[in-house]
């Protein structure tokens, strides 16, 4: 019965399309049902609300392979395929306006696929234009609002942080480029069609290497303050580029992408919303993917548990911090989110209590959301939702049946959430107060498939399922052991590491100058023999912390102390992850002393 009414659903809509496609073509000739109005009238705020609920056409157009460069811009449908996706079609479209979803992202990937960038040559392939176009008009014809950008690129973008003056200059010329020939090709359309500058590649993207452009051996790594600036000004280039193209460009709706497209970084303050000539036209996209252990982990089985208090109010809590945008009359867009199925298509336990208190927060804030989908969620080959639940939420969310009391609904259901949820998974709880000293070995193995309670904040709950926790109450200085035992889990054991690190809740505040000093290390039952010094710092000023395995801090902190004698042979990377030992971890256990620093 539900697979008829959605074919009936198809089907009218399709009618609707066709009969609206008469009444206009595109510049290439391809009918379209959109007919170049605009609405002045219309703010950012009032757009979030029209375009609801959105989904992305994920590793399709942004399919890239900087091995083939632009050989094959003459058949783009070949980048659509080259990720394993379906060549996208008119159906597909109308399957995911019926399956609920009012608006679609689509990631473009403009100078890998369609360009000469690494000659120096950014001129896009009329080809991959116009396919592009087609599939712009599909959504359209379906009665979608559609979001074009420029996404990831081959890694492009690392030409802004270049030592060379000279590449930093092309890169924005290139930059500019783009736009302006992307914002000619499709000035005609009305404002259904919105333009967002880059995608999580205005911030410490700054500073990649890619091998699309001859870019230089020696990179200049940004200051943060310097990647605020440059992502400040790059965001204002593409205003202004874009602008400058006149006719509906002139007011069409921007989608400025955030610092990283995070939201904590763009809430930042050296976070600037470009100026505008048109009034009320800017939108701010950000990401959500939040905790990445839950809703990253490509294996559902090895995923880390999500749905107590904590995890309801975690989430409710940084949506509501982009209200700092809307309090300034700029639409907030969640430009990609999700608990992103399996690899095996299974999807993460509560998922749907997941999306569902995503969607109210949306409700409640007034802000417009693309749900991250490559065929995972909405199977584009068969044109149906993956999971009955989810099919479900997300047509109960459509546009269509939304109400004037959905805000007021959304904080109703918030509330009662949060009151139903449990406030742990855990049989054996440590009970936490502001009193409570509790150690921890931090964990993320090296495919990302398992994680343990990852960040300055201890989290038992976040946990992949199999995995054996050993932590440690401190109740004075002393000996105390933390570990992990991976022999539960589904693979039966960690893929050596990508991060990892001892950390002690409150040991800042209760504990100030203590430092811990391992004794032993085990791995698999036998004695690891460390090749540095461990040291102890703080991040946040709360949580005290010793890193075992952190690639990402490339300098010792002016704050790190040592147990003993003076801070000499320290190391943020105290072990050699490819050791044989390390690629098949059943069992770690580190036991050390903690004590103030003598």
């Amino acid at each position: 019965m539900k697979r008829l009414i959605l074919a009936l659903m198809m089907a009218a809509v399709l009618l609707l399309g066709i009969a609206a496609a008469e009444s206009h073509l595109s510049a290439n000739g391809i009918a379209t049902a959109d007919d170049g109005v605009m609405h002045p009238e219309l703010t950012a705020l009032e757009l979030t609300r029209l375009m609801g609920n959105g989904i992305n056409l994920g590793n399709t157009f942004e399919a890239c392979d900087n091995s083939v460069g632009s050989a094959y811009s003459d058949d783009p449908t070949r980048y659509e395929q080259l990720w394993g996706q379906p060549v996208t079609t008119q159906e597909m479209l109308l399957g995911m306006k019926a399956a609920g979803f009012d608006s679609i992202r689509i990631p473009v990937a403009w100078m890998t696929n369609a360009t000469h960038l690494s000659e120096g040559d950014w001129t896009i392939s009329e080809t991959y234009l116009n396919r592009v176009e087609e599939v712009i008009n599909y959504a359209l014809n379906a009665g979608m609002y559609v979001i074009v950008n420029d996404h990831w690129d081959g890694g492009w973008y690392g030409m802004f942080g270049s030592e060379s003056a000279e590449t930093r200059a092309q890169a924005m010329e290139a930059y500019k480029g783009m736009w302006t020939q992307i914002a000619q090709r499709y000035a005609e359309y009305g404002d259904r069609l919105i333009f967002e500058g880059a995608n999580e590649e205005i911030g410490a993207r700054f500073d990649e290497d890619s091998p699309l452009y001859a870019h230089d051996s020696v990179k200049t790594y940004l200051s943060d303050n310097e990647r605020y600036a440059l992502a400040n000004e790059v965001n204002q280039a593409f205003v202004d580029t874009v602008r400058a193209t006149g006719g509906n460009n002139a007011t069409r709706f921007l989608l400025i992408p955030g610092y990283g497209t995070n939201i904590g970084q763009t809430c930042d303050d050296r976070f600037v919303m470009p100026k505008d000539t048109a009034d009320n036209r800017l939108l701010i996209s950000v990401h959500y993917y939040d905790p990445w252990s839950y809703c990253g982990s490509a294996n559902a089985a090895g995923a880390t548990r999500w749905g107590t208090k904590k995890d309801f109010e975690d989430m409710n809590a940084e949506l509501a911090r982009m209200t700092k945008f809307t309090d300034m009359g700029v639409g907030v867009v969640i430009g990609e989110y999700g608990a992103l199925p399996g690899g095996d298509g299974i999807m993460k336990d509560n998922c749907v209590a997941y999306h569902r208190n995503f969607l109210d927060n949306c409700d409640l804030h007034n802000f417009a959301s693309c749900l991250w989908d490559c065929s995972g969620f909405f199977i584009r080959r068969t044109l149906t939702m993956a999971d009955e639940g989810l099919a479900e939420l997300y047509t109960s969310r459509s546009l269509a049946n939304e109400t004037e009391e959905a805000p007021s609904a959304a904080e109703a259901a918030l509330a009662a959430a949060i009151e139903s949820a449990p406030a742990t998974f855990l049989e054996n709880a440590i009970e936490l107060t502001d009193d409570t000293c509790v150690a921890w070995l931090m964990w993320n193995s090296a495919d990302w498939q398992l994680s343990y309670s990852v960040g300055d904040t201890y989290t038992p709950d976040s946990v992949s399922n199999g995995i054996k926790v050993t932590d440690a109450v401190i109740d004075g200085e002393g000996t105390y052991t933390v570990g992990l035992d991976f022999t539960g889990t589904e693979a039966g054991y960690s893929n050596s590491t990508a991060f990892s690190a001892i950390g002690i809740m409150n040991g800042e505040l209760l504990h100030p100058n203590w430092c811990l000093h391992f004794t032993e290390i085990t791995v698999n039952g036998q004695t690891y023999k460390v090749k540095a010094r461990p040291y102890t710092t703080s991040d946040d000023g709360k949580c005290t912390r010793v890193n075992l395995f952190n690639e990402w801090v490339t300098s010792i902190p002016s704050s790190a102390r040592v147990l003993y004698g003076p801070v000499m042979g320290v190391s943020a990377t105290l072990i050699d992850r490819n050791d044989e030992v390390f690629s098949h971890i059943e069992s770690i256990y580190i036991t050390f002393e903690y004590a103030e620093r003598k």
